[in-house]
């Protein structure tokens, strides 16, 4: 993903006192055993051998806890190989019937190159991806075994994203390809709104409020952070911070989806940067974080019971 580091907004949220959470418990330590099973993989850029053994490995764990999953397959160039590769978002789906829909999504894929590298010899070959790419999936692995033991009161749409990560710096839209075809051919019923989650598994979780989140849909940001507020989820920080081009922006603009994006982008800091690095390894990542995510987004599906 292109990220966009222009903006440090210093305001905060009207937030209310503390709530009695009626929700399923998410399991941050099993989300992190499949952020350890897709590295194991090794990188899954596409066309790559991983990439393959990941893509069979969600659609078999998927099989067995949604309602239903299929994948949404498109082919792509990569830029620097030329090559022809066929991309795979997948979709797993619970409660189809029910009339209010939204989705959740994290891109699968990781990045083909370093950006910087200790080693010239491996500036040119894939990294890992642990937080870049695994994290996110493994919350969304950990919350499809939530949905599917407590049956969600609203119909929720996972989606991973292929093709997210081998873009060009200074060139947005070459990043998250496989959201963009997404929108474009809507697989499912159109949600009402989306959250993306990204980077979550930093050693050191400070999740701000991500800028261009708050200017395509300012009330889920306020709903969502005032709720982690409530739960006491001390990572969430009530300011902006970075403006952030990654695959929220896609679906809204191209499909009007009110699309939200929860990242750390601070990885592991603000002094010292692992994204798009070989060091962007399990040994660099923390449950903490993802368990926080986790919470909040089970705190917030189960919520809709209330309403």
């Amino acid at each position: 993903m292109m990220k966009n580091l222009n903006f440090i907004a210093l305001f905060c949220l009207v937030t209310f006192g503390g709530c009695q959470s009626k929700s399923p418990i998410f399991n941050a330590d099993k989300a992190f055993n499949y952020l350890v099973k897709q590295c194991d993989f090794g990188p899954r850029d596409p066309g790559s051998i991983g990439h393959e053994k990941a893509l069979e490995y969600y659609l078999a764990t998927f099989k067995n806890l949604a309602d239903t999953v299929f994948t949404q397959s498109f082919d792509d160039k990569m830029p620097r190989t030329g090559a022809q590769v066929t991309m795979n978002n997948v979709i797993a789906r619970f409660n189809t019937s029910s009339p209010r829909q939204i989705m959740i999504s994290a891109h699968w894929d990781t990045r083909p190159w370093a950006e910087n590298s200790s080693s010239v010899m491996r500036k040119n070959s894939p990294i890992i991806g642990a937080n870049d790419g695994a994290s996110g999936v493994a919350v969304l692995l950990e919350l499809a075994n939530v949905l599917h033991n407590n049956p969600p009161p609203i119909g929720i749409n996972i989606v991973l994203f292929d093709a997210e990560d081998y873009g060009v710096p200074g060139d947005n839209w070459t990043y998250c390809i496989g959201s963009q075809y997404f929108a474009r051919n809507l697989p499912i019923p159109y949600p009402e709104s989306a959250i993306n989650i990204d980077m979550v598994a930093d050693r050191q979780p400070e999740f701000f409020i991500e800028r261009i989140s708050y200017q395509q849909n300012a009330a889920l940001v306020l709903e969502l952070w005032e709720l982690s507020e409530n739960l006491g989820l001390k990572a969430f920080k009530k300011q902006a911070k970075h403006a952030v081009f990654d695959d929220h922006v896609p679906l809204y603009e191209i499909a009007g989806i009110p699309a939200v994006n929860i990242i750390d982008f601070d990885f592991p800091n603000d002094k010292v940067n692992y994204h798009h690095t070989h060091y962007d390894i399990v040994q660099n990542c923390s449950p903490e974080g993802m368990g926080q995510v986790g919470t909040l987004l089970v705190n917030y599906i189960y919520k809709f019971d209330e309403k």
